[in-house]
């Protein structure tokens, strides 16, 4: 029987779309139906490295991802290519999550084994989708934005949680919205369903960011609100602006501390 840590590992490294989709799917199934050990051994987690991927997309930094406007096919391929680079790095971020922090209660590993399935799905809904628009994933450059943040968090649970569900991905519940808009005005309704999903399933994935942050804060006895704060004036300050959606980030467990704090941030 193998372990819920080295089941993780091994979606980590997985390199081909195609192989971290279908390597998530089945362990994700074996940590449900309970064919996965879960015991801590006296092996540590290996230092954080690059996950497994294909050659392509080529990283580049964020400034020299090429913007398109929506009003083309290409435009509109290299939106659903930058969304679907995204997806693929949660994957990787999901299982990371499973694979380094240990110690932590069933509860956690059960919520970042369901949140890597969720992330897969959404990866395969976009990639079909990119190729429906004449291309797939690889056609374009991307940015390493979110695994660098998952290297600088990975000494700490706490921060990990704070800096990556729910200042990272948390910016996906404020974008999406205006995204959606904009694709159905342009026509592109296929598109715009998918985002309608992905918005509706990453509440649930920011919200066990929050539950988990507020469980490390409880038990290193420190206050959560004073701690994201402090940790997002630390990494991630420039992360962190309006307009903001108020209601998705409440339903994701942000407080009100929090709440009055967002709604006093300028756009």
């Amino acid at each position: 029987m193998t372990s819920l840590h080295d089941a993780a590992r091994a979606c980590i490294d997985a390199e081909t779309p195609s192989e971290k989709i279908a390597q998530t799917g089945a362990r994700a199934a074996d940590f449900r139906e309970g064919r996965l050990t879960f015991v801590d051994d006296e092996v540590a987690p290996g230092a954080i490295h690059a996950p497994g991927r294909p050659e392509r997309p080529q990283l580049v930094p964020p400034r020299d991802v090429a913007s398109r406007g929506l009003g083309s096919i290409e435009g509109r391929a290299a939106f659903v290519h930058a969304i679907a680079h995204i997806e693929f790095n949660a994957i990787n971020l999901a299982w990371d999550a499973v694979y380094r922090f240990r110690g932590m209660p069933h509860g956690f590993y059960s919520d970042w084994v369901g949140v890597a399935a969720d992330e897969a799905r959404h990866f395969a809904m976009l990639r079909e989708r990119l190729q429906q628009l004449g291309h797939d994933y690889g056609d374009f450059d991307a940015n390493n934005g979110l695994w660098e943040m998952a290297g600088k968090t990975a000494h700490s649970c706490r921060e990990r949680m704070a800096l990556v569900p729910r200042v990272l991905e948390a910016r996906g519940l404020d974008v999406t919205p205006g995204m959606i808009a904009r694709l159905r005005s342009v026509g592109d309704d296929a598109t715009a369903a998918i985002l309608e999903v992905i918005l509706r399933e990453e509440v649930a994935h920011v919200a066990a960011g929050s539950r988990w942050f507020r469980w490390c804060c409880q038990r290193d006895g420190i206050d959560p609100d004073a701690e994201f704060a402090r940790l997002v004036a630390l990494h991630a300050r420039g992360s962190v602006r309006g307009p903001f959606n108020l209601d998705a980030r409440e339903a994701a467990g942000f407080s009100a501390a929090e709440m009055d704090s967002l709604k006093a941030t300028p756009p």
